[in-house]
């Protein structure tokens, strides 16, 4: 190390590895505007614990005189931006994560990017925290970031915060301005109920009051921040909570052992515990704690390990085995806090992948509540939610999952929203409560099917899905079709977008929140003439994949036929049947697609149909034909 050369013997080695394993972890992050000395905080908390090696201190000198704000002086902020872009810049821009420890405590903290378009990188380090570090600059005091943070901190289940009064040398050490800061902040953070909150004024450049207490401040006799990190009772409460473990793999090696691999959520577990299955309710006891390095007769959350049951009940992965005295809570919709992460707006009736533990389901939001001003903390209602934007959502799940609200169990109460199309996270969310509004109503048998009323047409109930631009012929081809099939005895049915849109969808407008609830209702629709046995047309521009893919999951493999209907924009312009182009243009409709509203064009429709080489006749034949190809038809 940088600051230390002092050799350990064997001996004192192994006393020093014991000791360091003794000690508590605490995880904490810095949050807070942009230049409020996130990144120079932790560059010196770093400095003063002696764990610089010679090559990083050289290095650091090195870039502070290159990349440096400070003069003479080392940056330390240069410690934790790593990127070229942020030493560039002198900002944070992605989390980054720094280890180090005293004679009392070992820590992990988490460098956050203080920006406004960095939120969702911030509410990532928060997700992991036991305390918030919030810093503000001393000559500015609460800006609208800090409220942003603090509120999102609390939020994410985030009990303690340190109010970090940061260049206080900047203002001369003044105690009135420490002390009006320090008062703005109680103020609007009282509805958090943090269950510590300490102001302590500091200088992260200087080192006042960060791990030495500074002679600059004789008016302040509250705790140092070191002090504070130190000492503060987090309290380590998963280990005493009802013991919870997701599957995360099926251990089969051979045919005499099965066991159930995973970590361990919350509580603790030992051979005997009377454990359940928490989705089928399915109970057994635990038989033995499997590890590579032996078996154990007791193990806590936070271990990985192998569970065998002395009763063969069925399970995968995505299962919750819990305590069977204290069992989750299953459901298939809940109300929950979501953070959307992505560029892509979030659209009621959308289907994502929702990730609870290790279960992932198909789901989407059914509401959205309200979203939260997190300026003002007002409650605003909202169709839709933005990047970094925070929303009170309804969700509904195509299967139940097993969950623990929120503020009892982080572990089990958090969940990720996935995008089925490109696999990226676009939102994280906090489940409140479950929903049970519908736990009296099941579905009703009936003795008649769908394949019992197709055979009586002589046929195989499909829905085809014209897609394409306006004016592209989908109209047409789909009538045309239906002529051909109706001249054949077929029973079939047209959803055309504009027809629907005189009755079902009266109530929607163009938006892309409304276009995405114009294409769910359509396609649970198409669902029923499905099950009538029909074969239904459906012409609707449909411009995302997303609403495409969630009827085509609706059905059956094999009843889903996706038809693009692909005219390049310029002959729809030409043909314009309605005059809608020219408006569009014009700026007298808004949202149309192709013009102000994107169009994602199918990537692999079961037929592509390019109408600039074929007339509509000549179309609709080969849409027939594919029919019979795949003897949807006979």
């Amino acid at each position: 190390m940088a600051h230390a050369a002092s050799k350990l013997d064997p001996a004192a080695f192994t006393d020093y590895l014991a000791a360091q394993e003794r000690k508590g972890l605490l995880r904490f992050l810095t949050c807070g505007s942009v230049d409020d000395g996130k990144s120079t905080l932790i560059g010196r908390l770093l400095y003063d614990s002696k764990l610089i090696f010679e090559d990083q201190l050289l290095t650091l000198e090195r870039d502070s005189r290159k990349h440096g704000t400070t003069g003479e002086d080392f940056d330390f902020a240069l410690l934790v931006d790593g990127l070229e872009a942020e030493r560039e810049q002198g900002i944070t821009i992605d989390v980054a994560y720094r280890f180090f420890t005293t004679e009392k405590r070992k820590f992990i903290v988490a460098d956050t990017p203080g920006h406004e378009q960095y939120t969702r990188n911030m509410a990532t380090g928060a997700s992991t925290a036991d305390l918030a570090v919030l810093l503000v600059d001393a000559r500015f005091g609460v800006v609208t970031q800090t409220r942003r943070h603090a509120f999102i901190a609390s939020l994410l289940g985030i009990r303690h915060v340190v109010l970090a009064v940061n260049k206080i040398d900047l203002v001369d050490f003044d105690q009135a301005r420490y002390d009006a800061i320090r008062k703005d902040f109680e103020t609007f953070a009282a509805s958090f109920g943090f269950d510590t909150q300490v102001a302590i004024p500091i200088s992260a450049r200087f080192g006042d009051n960060v791990t030495t207490r500074s002679d600059r401040t004789p008016w302040y006799t509250g705790p140092i921040l070191i002090e504070h990190l130190e000492t503060v009772e987090v309290g380590d409460d998963l280990k005493s909570r009802p013991f919870r473990m997701s599957v995360q793999w099926v251990n089969r090696p051979n045919l005499d052992f099965r066991g159930f691999s995973g970590t361990i959520a919350s509580g603790s577990v030992r051979p005997g515990d009377s454990v359940v299955a928490a989705t089928s309710g399915r109970r057994s006891t635990v038989k033995r704690i499997v590890t590579m390095d032996g078996d154990l007769t007791e193990a806590h959350a936070g271990e990985a390990v192998t569970l065998t049951l002395a009763d063969e009940i069925d399970l995968s992965r995505g299962d919750v085995i819990a305590a069977a005295d204290a069992r989750p809570e299953v459901t298939d919709q809940f109300a929950a806090h979501v953070v959307w992460m992505s560029d892509a707006p979030l659209f009621p009736g959308r289907p994502y992948l929702i990730k609870v533990g290790t279960k992932t389901v198909t789901g989407s939001v059914t509401e959205i509540k309200h979203k939260v001003d997190v300026n003002t903390f007002e409650h605003l209602a909202a169709k839709e939610l933005h990047l970094n934007e925070v929303g009170f959502c309804n969700l509904s799940l195509s299967a139940p999952i097993a969950f623990d609200p929120y503020e009892a169990n982080r572990e089990t109460g958090s969940f990720i929203v996935i995008d089925r199309l490109t696999n990226a996270t676009v939102a994280a969310g906090m489940i409140w409560f479950g929903l049970r509004r519908a736990t009296n109503i099941h579905l009703q048998a009936i003795d008649t099917g769908k394949i019992a009323r197709a055979a009586l047409k002589g046929q195989h109930p499909a829905i085809l899905w014209f897609t394409g631009l306006s004016g592209s012929g989908k109209s047409t081809i789909a009538n045309l079709v239906e002529k051909r099939l109706h001249s054949m005895g077929r029973h079939t049915y047209v959803l055309d977008g504009d027809n629907v849109r005189h009755g079902l969808n009266r109530d929607l407008g163009f938006t892309d929140a409304d276009r995405v609830e114009n294409i769910r209702r359509v396609a649970e629709t198409a669902k029923l003439f499905v099950d009538a046995g029909l074969i239904v047309l459906v012409s609707f521009i449909s411009p995302f994949r997303a609403e495409r893919r969630m009827a085509r999951d609706l059905v059956e493999d094999g009843e889903f036929v996706e038809v693009y209907v692909d005219t390049p924009i310029e002959i729809c312009r030409q043909r314009d049947p309605k005059g809608l182009y020219a408006k569009a243009e014009a700026g007298q409709i808004k949202n149309f697609t192709g013009i102000d509203s994107p169009y994602e064009a199918p990537e692999q429709a079961e037929i592509h149909l390019m109408t600039s080489q074929a007339t509509a006749e000549m179309a609709a034949e080969r849409v027939v034909d594919y029919l019979r190809e795949h003897r949807l038809i006979d």
